[in-house]
């Protein structure tokens, strides 16, 4: 198993490293066999000076010329260095799509090689599928990380887990490093990373460096019977080979990260190609002869419920984000309305309820801290999630929180000796903390909307996220201190008057970003349309009942504050008051379960339940090989 020992590898980089290799007999990385066939081994012998985007293939070149080209990577803590003359050269794989017979030797041999459980894959054979007998079609795709020339995964990681090498630019993740947030399975178009829930954290192909080092392919490349998986430095053709496509019919555009792998497809296939999951997404053929997915009405029309189905494994972020979101308004309104002594809200500071509303306003923020941190598979290395604040938004999300959390208690604290002491240096140090408790969230909340603009996501990538998060802070955060009003003196009473505009302009704002993003994703094709089709479709009265909620309780607010009586307003209040936030636990709910990532098609097996009601469907039971046993009678 291999093993990235980042404190070798900096102790090393340095005191600097040979120029030349060394080879020491004896200490080989990786135990390679006696007479090892030739199609195994590393065979490159012209590289290209760049790749089809631009980027220089010789990486040393790239990254700095006073690298050392022979350092070593300490694989497992070794210190041999391999020989390869194109060691630090963009190594890709390579996958011609006419020879693979979906037989899973790749998957079988990489999950050897890593020594991985049974729930987690390195690689995956998936298929796409169209026609019906005799002029049928099929196109199996094996897929692993393809070491991209832009790692999103490298980028997004918060602990910083992730290093692009030199050597044959080769991705790895360090598992030790990573806390289990998952994030970098949400960015990567191609489903590399592997969440592990049993080990709570994430682990991912790592090109076999052992086995490169030593002059041989990765396993999956040497375990392929239909010499349909190559690898080498990247843009150089295969031996008997024509094609170095960068797509095929199934796979996410390579814009997005440019991908270092290759594709060749010659046999004809039809214009249309379907899943054979559950994703409600095909294929269809463009007149350049890319494929593009677009949204395949395999559930039919029928609307439902399934109110059951809201609940996920991020239900913790729906907490973390709307708790956040309504402290961060309620601190805010509260802060300007001091320090701009507004009228409205004296009579909040004179009853002395504002030491009880910060005292809530912190536990809400506590909880929603809690609440994220306990979403990590290891939650007690949450202090890792700040190590990449020069690339990851999760980072500077995390930071901005935390930031906001401490600053708005060390508010709490200034306010409360101000009551008991007279004394002016304690209200400048109050304002001083709240102006920062208010920066901080700012930039909390910037970076939280910039964490979900995921172009793997199409459904999140629209600003109608930032128009639900900053509806949720308009919205929740006045209802916070509305609830304290009703609860607390009857001279607050008045206060809901000033806060209905306020809450309407939330609920305006997010009723604007929903109907704009409803109309893009109905004009849209791809994985964001599947993900509102769904919404339409399998939570469709669900999806209608939180828009009727949400226009009912804009209408309800308005109503509200110019008939209801006086005496009986705060009685009132509290109805809008549930609406708004079982309207607002809905949406976020919405927001998570139908986001459909651009993906590739469901593997066989235990990943694919789709699948294996599609083979009990077709026949395909028939073939044991297959792996789905029939229904019993």
């Amino acid at each position: 198993m291999l093993k990235v020992v980042k404190k070798f590898r900096d102790k090393l980089d340095k005191i600097g490293a040979p120029e030349k290799p060394e080879v020491t007999p004896g200490v080989a990385i990786f135990d390679v066999r006696d007479k090892e066939q030739d199609y195994a081994r590393l065979q490159d012998k012209e590289v290209k000076e760049t790749n089809r985007y631009g980027q220089r293939i010789d990486l040393i070149e790239l990254s700095d010329d006073t690298l050392p080209k022979y350092r070593p990577m300490m694989i497992n803590e070794n210190p041999k260095v391999g020989t390869n003359p194109n060691r630090n050269k963009q190594h890709g794989f390579h996958f011609t799509a006419d020879n693979c017979i979906g037989c899973h030797a790749c998957e079988a041999a990489c999950s050897e090689k890593n020594d991985n459980p049974a729930h987690i894959s390195f690689r995956n054979v998936g298929y796409v599928e169209s026609g019906s007998y005799p002029d049928y079609r099929r196109i199996n795709i094996s897929m692993a990380c393809n070491h991209c020339d832009d790692p999103v995964c490298l980028k997004g990681c918060p602990t910083r887990a992730y290093t692009k090498h030199a050597e044959y630019g080769a991705v790895l993740q360090d598992p030790e490093t990573c806390f289990g947030c998952g994030y970098c399975t949400w960015v990567c178009p191609y489903n590399a990373p592997q969440l592990d829930p049993i080990q709570g954290r994430v682990s991912k192909c790592n090109m076999c460096v052992d086995r490169l080092e030593e002059g041989l392919k990765p396993a999956c490349v040497s375990a392929c019977l239909g010499n349909a998986l190559n690898f080498g430095v990247i843009e150089n053709t295969p031996e008997n080979r024509e094609q170095c496509k960068t797509e095929i019919p199934g796979f996410p555009s390579p814009e997005i990260t440019h991908p270092n792998i290759r594709f060749q497809q010659t046999n004809s296939i039809q214009i249309e190609m379907t899943r054979t999951d559950f994703m409600p997404l095909k294929y269809h053929k463009q007149e350049d002869g890319t494929f593009r997915s677009v949204v395949d009405e395999k559930a039919g029309k029928e609307t439902a419920w399934n109110l059951k189905r809201l609940s996920s494994r991020e239900n913790p972020l729906v907490l973390f984000t709307l708790l956040t979101q309504s402290a961060i308004g309620a601190f805010t309104l509260l802060f300007f309305a001091k320090i701009f002594a507004i009228s409205s809200l004296a009579d909040l500071f004179n009853s002395g309820v504002e030491l009880a509303l910060l005292a809530l306003l912190l536990v809400m923020q506590a909880g929603g801290l809690l609440l994220s941190t306990m979403h990590l598979g290891k939650p007690w290395r949450f202090y890792r999630g700040f190590n990449n604040l020069r690339y990851s938004p999760v980072s500077r999300e995390a930071f901005g929180v935390a930031l906001f959390f401490t600053f708005m208690g060390t508010y709490s604290v200034c306010t409360a000796l101000s009551l008991l002491v007279d004394i002016n240096v304690i209200d400048w140090f109050a304002q001083a903390f709240g102006s920062l408790a208010v920066i901080s969230a700012a930039f909390g909340l910037y970076f939280m909307y910039c964490s979900y603009r995921i172009k793997a996501r199409p459904f999140w990538d629209h600003w109608q996220t930032a128009c639900s998060f900053a509806g949720s802070v308009l919205t929740i955060g006045p209802m916070v201190l509305a609830l304290v009003s009703i609860l607390g003196d009857n001279s607050l009473y008045p206060l809901l008057n000033q806060l209905t505009p306020i809450v309407i302009l939330g609920l305006l704002v997010e009723g604007i970003g929903l109907w704009f993003h409803a109309r893009h994703m109905n004009k849209e094709q791809g994985e964001g349309a599947a993900s509102h089709y769904v919404q339409c479709t399998t939570f469709g009265k669900t999806y209608l009942a939180r828009n009727s909620l949400l226009i009912a309780n804009i209408l309800g607010l308005m109503l509200l504050n110019a008939w209801a009586p006086s005496g009986y307003k705060a009685l009132f209040w509290l109805m809008p008051i549930v609406s708004i936030i079982a309207t607002a636990l809905v949406s976020r709910a919405l927001f998570y379960i139908l986001v459909i990532p651009t993906t590739m098609p469901g593997a066989f097996f235990w990943k694919n339940k789709g699948f294996e009601q599609h083979a009990k469907d077709v026949g395909l039971t028939d073939m044991p090989q297959t792996g789905v046993v029939a229904d019993s009678h």
